[in-house]
């Protein structure tokens, strides 16, 4: 599978997370590490999008992406979590909805 490069210039503006987006994400992330779930994070601030990376292990991918796409506002919502094989595990427009999924009771990390 290609990776998706996202190439701007350094003048062209960036979809970024706002601080109240990212507040409930950290909570997420550090709930992981205190799980042993997660050991890493990335954040990428692209043109169209802008994604928060959970890295279970040293890895090339993450093993869950929170992604906000904009564009996708008023269509299927612009807040999505994807699993490592790219998969959707949740899509909405309510940023504390689509976390859900990683609540106990309804996520499961199978080896």
């Amino acid at each position: 599978m290609a990776e998706k490069t996202h190439r701007i210039s350094p003048s062209e503006p960036r979809i970024a997370f706002h601080k109240t987006e990212l507040k409930p994400i950290l909570d997420i992330y550090g709930r992981l590490v205190m799980a042993g779930e997660a050991r890493d994070y990335a954040i990428g601030m692209y043109k169209d999008l802008a994604i928060f990376a959970i890295f279970r292990r040293h890895a090339e991918t993450p093993t869950w992406r929170i992604e906000k796409q904009p564009h996708l506002a008023n269509m299927q919502g612009q807040y999505v979590v994807y699993g490592q094989a790219g998969q959707v595990l949740r899509r909405g427009r309510d940023l504390a909805q689509v976390l859900r999924v990683f609540d106990r009771s309804r996520f499961r990390i199978v080896e």
